[in-house]
């Protein structure tokens, strides 16, 4: 996603909106299939050097439930999204590189298809139900370790 200082009115803002490929957002090394093209509407402006650019960003995504191990689809909104960029002297400058990061930190690390509640999960657990063990309690520790229970250990002193 580009934008052309020159085209900025003085003292003004730009106002952008549209669709970019979203190819060049690396989602799928984050475990997401970008379906459809990224969407924008950003206003943007020079400041003390600096580009700045605030708006809204969305793109659907595709991903797999950890838990059916499903595929599913996902509405990744960035509003507000904001960003400065430092002026290098180019006229061309390229915010592909913050809306990629955005869209990434939004991205679930452990995607469930029920996250939302827009869907029941079909692996999913009944209420009540544990899903973490309980912490080991002495009298439920496996037998290898009453031998380990019974060692003494050395006093702290020194002495043998």
């Amino acid at each position: 996603m580009k934008v052309h200082t020159r085209q900025i009115p003085e003292g003004g803002t730009l106002h952008l909106e549209g669709e970019e490929d979203s190819s060049a957002l690396g989602l799928e090394e984050a475990g997401a299939t970008p379906i459809g093209p990224l969407e924008y509407s950003l206003d943007v402006g020079l400041s003390d050097g600096g580009l700045f650019a605030t708006g809204v960003i969305a793109q659907r995504v595709g991903m797999t439930c950890v838990s059916c191990l499903e595929p599913f689809e996902k509405e990744i909104v960035i509003d507000p999204f904001a960003t400065q960029i430092e002026l290098d002297g180019n006229e061309l400058v390229d915010l592909t590189r913050e809306v990629r990061e955005d869209i990434h930190l939004l991205l679930p690390a452990h995607p469930r298809c029920d996250h939302g509640g827009e869907k029941t999960c079909p692996a999913s657990f009944p209420a009540g139900a544990r899903t973490a063990p309980l912490p080991m309690e002495k009298a439920a520790r496996p037998a290898i370790w009453e031998a380990l229970d019974q060692l003494k250990t050395p006093p702290s002193d020194g002495s043998p």
